[in-house]
């Protein structure tokens, strides 16, 4: 088995990709514009406390107000607060007061309209150990999984650690020396000193401890025995990555290799088709089947079709075989697109309780190999797995995409004709007000096209309906549901026509296919729109017309 970790280093960002045999298994990002907070731990001020919700704002500098619950005060509780929380009688006013100074740290980015989640119990990560200064316990890495290892690792831990502190033992201290636990240690406890020093010296509101950049998160974190290779494709980020490395895993430092190809290192890699394929809803599976993401509001829906799949048994082998090997790629998007919160799995229909269950414990192998906390909750009795994964940041999509300005991420505008008719209701309105001569409407092409007609005959009906002149021009660069309307004589109003004739040859540009008959095509010359009688099917092609009428405010012509 392969595993390498590829780095692209460019001007602002910074992108890096592990890799499982050539296939991409985490991906990680860095940019100037999206400064991560979580894992900070700051001096922050409480603002304002909440007994209704048994919970409180806290400033700690950011532009929104972090929250604080009350079971994340445990660590400043005092044994009899310590008590009335655990009986469920204690109230977060008796703890907390506005103006109050509280050492916090950042659990959760600010999502949205919401502010960062923090917490009072503070955790240091480094190689070996996550150092937690206020609890008592040793954790140890679920993936040790050998009974020495794990015994002699927790005694280490138990030696080194003072009063009551505690250290969760991290898969990196497998097989390694006592000295080198015992460096990381003190590296941590020192850490801690400093900042706990800090947070009693300042005056104000401050960071006292920032997680570190991504290159050393991936030396720390991500460089063990396992990782073949990590290549980089720049020269500064290579000596750094060399230097983290003769500190962390001087073993390792040969691993280290510098990119010097005149390809793109992600292209090369074929990592930036699946970054940019994490930003589409539909993933297809190597079967033909294929899964659908949706993100809500409230929750992450993950449909799967059989799509091109028909099997080679019954329809229930087809069902299972599909589930089956749509649960590899469903831990694979989730990790990758870093989704979070509840997520709502719709498989295909299961007729057996046997095949759901296989389905399920399978689904939990491959959750196992995420880092970040998940919990199958099991079927529902409409069939839908319900499970949940730790969100403490915003998801890939939300960090690469905005929602759209002219549907406001709904994905759909309104149609063509339903503009129209608004267009319609807005002429009526105003002509009810006040009898003008005539009106000007610039509108989207599209719906200037259904209000023309595919003859001209839409158009002289609204004009007999309100009895007035009515002059409509084309322009690409209004969204659908734009209008532009002018009120005034028809002197006033009435475009310059072109200077075309009947029987005139031009070409022109199709640019769109006529809303309400798909064998004309929309041309335009400067607003003036051209209804092109069989050029439906050409659209972004030019083509050579020959004008068959003109009108005030459109032309029809056929194909040259």
């Amino acid at each position: 088995m392969s595993r390498q970790i590829i780095i692209n280093s460019e001007y602002r960002e910074r992108r890096a990709a592990l890799l499982n045999n050539n296939s991409l298994e985490d991906l990680f990002f860095e940019r100037d514009t999206y400064h991560k907070i979580a894992g900070n731990v700051y001096r922050g001020r409480v603002q304002d406390v909440l007994p209704g919700m048994q919970a409180a704002f806290v400033d700690i500098g950011i532009a929104r107000n972090a929250f604080i619950h009350l079971n994340d005060l445990y660590p400043i509780l005092s044994s009899e607060q310590k008590k009335k929380l655990s009986q469920k009688d204690l109230n977060i006013k008796h703890v907390l007061q506005p103006g109050q100074w509280l050492m916090v740290q950042v659990v959760k980015e600010p999502m949205g309209s919401k502010g960062a989640k923090v917490t009072c119990k503070i955790s240091i990560p480094g190689r070996f150990f996550v150092y937690i200064p206020s609890d008592n316990k040793i954790g140890i890495s679920r993936r040790i999984n050998d009974d020495g290892e794990r015994g002699r690792l927790k005694s280490i831990a138990q030696d080194l650690k003072n009063g009551k502190e505690g250290l969760i033992i991290r898969t990196n201290a497998h097989d390694e020396s006592y000295s080198k636990l015992q460096n990381d240690y003190n590296f941590l406890s020192g850490t801690w000193k400093r900042i706990r020093n800090d947070f009693f010296q300042k005056n104000d509101i401050d960071i006292l401890y920032q997680e570190e950049d991504l290159l050393k998160n991936l030396i720390r974190d991500y460089l063990d025995e396992n990782i073949d290779r990590v290549v980089v494709d720049d020269k500064k980020d290579y000596q750094r990555l060399i230097d983290l490395t003769s500190v962390f895993a001087p073993d390792l430092k040969n691993r280290i290799a510098l990119y010097q190809r005149n390809i793109p290192i992600l292209a090369a890699y074929n990592i930036e088709k699946e970054i940019e394929s994490l930003l589409q809803r539909k993933v297809w599976l190597k079967s033909g089947g294929y899964l659908v993401i949706d993100q809500t509001e409230a929750l992450v829906s993950i449909d799967i079709n059989t799509g091109k799949f028909t099997g080679k048994k019954n329809l229930q082998d087809t069902i299972v075989k599909t589930n089956k090997e749509a649960v590899a790629e469903i831990a694979r998007q989730i990790k990758l697109r870093d989704i979070g919160g509840i997520i709502i799995i719709d498989f295909i229909d299961m007729n057996n309780h046997s095949d759901q269950q296989s389905v399920t414990d399978l689904l939990a192998n491959e959750l196992a190999k995420d880092r970040t906390k998940t919990s199958i909750l099991g079927f529902t009795q409409l069939g839908l797995l319900e499970m949940t994964r730790k969100k403490v940041r915003e998801g890939f999509g939300s960090l690469m995409q905005k929602d759209c300005p002219v549907c406001g991420g709904t994905g759909k505008v309104l149609s063509e004709s339903t503009v129209a008719m608004k267009v319609i209701r807005k002429i009526d309105e105003i002509t009810s007000r006040k009898k003008y001569p005539a009106v000007s409407l610039e509108l989207h092409p599209e719906v200037a096209a259904v209000l023309i007609g595919a003859g001209g005959e839409k158009l002289q009906e609204l004009e007999n309906k309100f009895g007035i002149d009515i002059f409509i021009s084309g322009n690409a660069e209004l969204k659908y549901e734009d209008m532009i309307i002018e009120k005034g004589t028809k002197e006033d109003l009435q475009p310059e026509v072109l200077d075309l004739d009947a029987g005139d040859r031009i070409t022109v540009k199709i640019e769109d296919q006529h809303a309400s008959n798909e064998n004309a095509g929309i041309a335009r010359i400067d607003g003036y729109i051209i209804i092109v009688n069989g050029a439906g099917n050409m659209v972004d092609n030019e083509v050579e017309i020959i004008i068959d009428d003109m009108h005030r405010t459109y032309a029809r012509a056929h194909l040259a």
